[in-house]
């Protein structure tokens, strides 16, 4: 089984890095202004702009 790509708010941070909301038709659309945090593995992720939402790592290109 693979790693977990999607995190809902109160979910234990994985690893440290920055991570940014995704959500509805952000694949078509995107999302304007997302929201983003740098966080430190062991913490827990906020909660985002709406309950639609979600968290997942920045790509780091």
């Amino acid at each position: 089984m693979g790693e977990r790509t999607e995190f809902n708010p109160g979910d234990e941070v994985p690893n440290d890095g920055v991570y940014i909301e995704t959500g509805e038709n952000d694949h078509i659309m995107g999302i304007e202004k997302p929201k983003q945090v740098e966080l430190k593995a062991g913490s827990s992720f906020p909660e985002t702009t709406n309950h639609n939402r979600k968290w997942t790592r920045k790509s780091q290109h």
